[in-house]
C-alpha cells in the first residue's frame, strides 16, 4: 500500500512538473535582437530561417519548412507573440 502511494506522488509531481515546463516554454517575452527572433519563431513553426528583416515594432521571419513551403511570421519586440505576417501582396 505505501509503494502505491509514493508511487501515485511521483506521478503526480511529474505531471506538475511537466505542466510548469510547459508554461514556460509558452511564456513569451520581450525580443531583444535577431536571434531571438529566430528562436520565438522556431518554437512555432520548423524549418530553416531563410531571412529575418527588422521592422519598427516586430521582426520579420521567413522560414523554409520541410514540405517546402515558404512561411513568414511577425515576431513582436513588445510581446514576443509570434503571428502569420500581414503583407500587403497576401502572402
Amino acid at each position: 500500500m505505501f509503494k502505491s502511494i509514493v508511487t501515485g506522488v511521483v506521478l503526480i509531481m511529474l505531471a506538475l512538473t511537466s505542466i510548469e515546463v510547459q508554461a514556460q516554454q509558452d511564456k513569451q517575452q520581450p525580443v531583444k535582437n535577431s536571434s531571438q527572433a529566430v528562436q520565438q519563431a522556431k518554437r512555432h513553426t520548423e524549418g530553416r530561417v531563410l531571412k529575418v528583416d527588422r521592422k519598427p515594432s516586430s521582426y520579420r521571419v521567413k522560414v523554409l519548412k520541410k514540405s517546402g513551403r515558404v512561411v513568414t511570421l511577425d515576431v513582436d519586440k513588445r510581446s514576443g507573440k509570434v503571428q502569420p505576417s500581414k503583407r500587403k501582396d497576401g502572402n
